[in-house]
């Protein structure tokens, strides 16, 4: 979204976001610092040549994959820590959030753990394989 990109230009790079990430923490690649500096390191590379061409900019690269990688957006536990710890009120959420949906809205591409879940949502419209009309039966002896 613009606002996300321009959180991107907003950052300070103070690496507070990263310091507060418990999945950073745990020696987990994400860096919600990185993720920022990233989105506007590319945002710079595709506008610049956008301005030197006057037409739509296509270098094979992409955000997903060529500077941010999958198991940095997996990584993510969405605890929010970025967000609070930002002295600038700017989310590097966001961006990762977006990120994962185009990955498996546009890719196709979510962990092998991910697919019975997605086959239980669009066929019970609950994470769990119980039948929508099976789902309280637990309850009947209480």
């Amino acid at each position: 979204s613009w606002k996300s990109l321009m959180d991107a230009y907003s950052c300070t790079e103070c690496g507070r976001c990263t310091a507060a990430c418990p999945a950073n923490q745990t020696g987990k690649q994400l860096s919600p610092r990185k993720i920022m500096m990233d989105t506007r390191d590319r945002l710079e590379e595709v506008g610049r040549n956008i301005d030197t061409k006057g037409t739509d900019y296509d270098d094979g690269k992409s955000l997903l994959g060529d500077y941010i990688t999958a198991e940095e957006l997996r990584a993510c536990t969405t605890c929010n820590a970025c967000v609070e710890e930002c002295p600038v009120n700017i989310s590097p959420l966001n961006i990762i959030l977006e990120l994962r949906r185009y990955q498996v809205m546009e890719q196709c591409d979510a962990p092998e753990a991910w697919t019975q879940m997605f086959n239980n949502l669009e066929n019970n419209q609950a994470p769990w394989q119980f039948n929508p009309e099976d789902r309280l039966k637990w309850a009947e002896e209480l």
